[in-house]
């Protein structure tokens, strides 16, 4: 089980996971075509002006679903006027196939097109975010963001599967986007949005389901900058994976969970057995903003098995040699309201030129320390790895993976993992406007 402590200190969350490149490709696998394209949008169902989005085929958050062993192959035509890529996070894949314009990939040029053709390792939950290095901020406040879930070949029993793909936009009065300044600071906080979305509509996304039933929630935080905590009213939810990897199953401490941006949960909800009952998901902003609102509705469903975990992911590593590991300081500083204080990570803005964080050879064990110099909450995400969470004492972890990690305000945390995938790869704040203005790292494993 999840610990207490590891809970209330926010579950932090970590980094990325770890595929075998050269995955069996089947030739009739389908081509996702994602055409990224600006596109006019009522957003605020009250307002007076439309939004200038860009969607991909016409619609705001997009999910793609395919079984695990399964080939994606998903060809972006980018028809915007700027420069794009798209990065999976989440997913333990092919270096090659990363998705971050600038390191493991050219950009994608107004007009152009690239496809990303590789089997996902894992099962689970994953965003589907723009990534170029210096310019992956406007892309998604625009909506360029959606979901891949790559679904367990035995999943468990549910009434709905419900994808919830969770995003702030900042609008003008009459409902407009309001404008993007150029960031005159060196360390731009992030762009907070006014409005709140749920797949790209107004909330709440409202669902009737069986008296008794089970639902099955997977949530994603596809905000540039908001970080939150998530409530669960009238709902008895249990998480059954964290950042796409399953995990014991637990219930939420105060029935609250920590949702920074980059971060998923995949929960079990078991609905009231009478007709009439309500629940809902709570986002806590202000006094409260609902997300999802269930009722139960018609006759009561026949008794479901108790909710029990996923099976466990047997493509992580069991267990990690600590005593072996390679070790790095990574320090976090930079102040928005400081002349002269830019983000950076050891004493360094992001540059894909030069010496990496770390270089190891593939299969060493490694730990990072992340210590957070600054009075912001900073979540990093490690691209093409899964990491573990260190106790303070180097006497263990916390029994679940993540891919981002939550390191509060002036605090240090330890992460560690095993470097099983060759290649370049981002250490980055999923605060898009940091990440923009250079609060990211690279390691590479040979």
């Amino acid at each position: 089980m999840i610990t207490r402590r590891a809970v209330t200190a926010g579950l932090a969350t970590s980094l990325i996971g770890l595929p075998r490149a050269g995955s069996a490709q089947e030739a009739g696998s389908p081509v996702h075509e994602f055409a990224a394209a600006p596109n006019k949008l009522r957003l605020r169902p009250d307002a007076g002006a439309e939004v200038e989005a860009w969607t991909f085929n016409g619609s705001l958050a997009p999910t793609v679903r395919i079984k695990q062993g399964a080939e994606l192959r998903l060809r972006l035509r980018n028809d915007t006027a700027l420069p794009l890529s798209l990065h999976f996070h989440g997913v333990r894949g092919p270096n090659a196939m990363d998705g971050v314009g600038g390191l493991t990939q050219e950009p994608v040029t107004p007009g152009g097109s690239h496809e990303y053709r590789f089997t996902p390792v894992d099962s689970g939950t994953f965003l589907i975010r723009s990534c170029v290095l210096g310019g992956s901020a406007e892309p998604q406040e625009r909506g360029l963001s959606g979901l891949l879930i790559v679904e367990e070949a035995n999943p468990p029993p549910v009434d709905q599967d419900l994808a919830l793909l969770v995003d702030d936009w900042r609008l003008s009065d009459d409902g407009s986007l309001a404008p993007f300044e150029k960031v005159a600071e060196a360390a731009p906080a992030g762009r907070l949005g006014s409005w709140l979305s749920v797949n790209g509509k107004a909330t709440p996304q409202r669902v009737e389901a069986p008296p008794g039933g089970r639902l099955r929630l997977r949530l994603a935080n596809a905000c540039n900058a908001r970080a939150m905590r998530l409530r669960f009213d009238g709902l008895k939810a249990y998480v059954i994976a964290i950042d796409g990897q399953p995990t014991s199953t637990f219930e939420p401490l105060r029935a609250s969970l920590p949702f920074a941006p980059g971060t998923r949960y995949d929960l079990l909800v078991d609905l009231a057995p009478e007709a009439g009952a309500t629940g809902a998901v709570m986002a806590l902003i202000g006094d409260g903003l609902a997300l999802l609102e269930v009722q139960t509705v018609g006759e009561k469903r026949p008794a479901l098995p108790a909710v029990a975990p996923l099976a466990p992911n047997t493509k992580q590593p069991e267990t990690i040699k600590l005593q072996n590991a390679s070790r790095k300081d990574v320090v976090m500083k930079g102040d928005p309201e400081a002349p002269n204080a830019p983000w950076t990570i050891n004493g360094t803005a992001g540059k894909s030129s030069g010496a990496p964080l770390v270089k190891v050879k593939r299969g060493s064990p490694v730990v990072l320390t992340l210590t957070n110099q600054t009075r912001f909450l900073q979540p990093l995400h490690l691209h093409g790895h899964s990491v573990r969470l260190l106790h303070a004492l180097d006497d263990g972890w916390e029994p679940y993976w993540l891919d981002t990690v939550q390191v509060p305000e002036n605090k240090t945390v330890r992460i560690a993992f095993v470097a099983d995938n060759p290649g370049k790869w981002l250490l980055a704040s999923t605060v898009l406007e940091r990440f923009d203005a250079g609060l990211w790292t690279w390691i590479e494993v040979t």
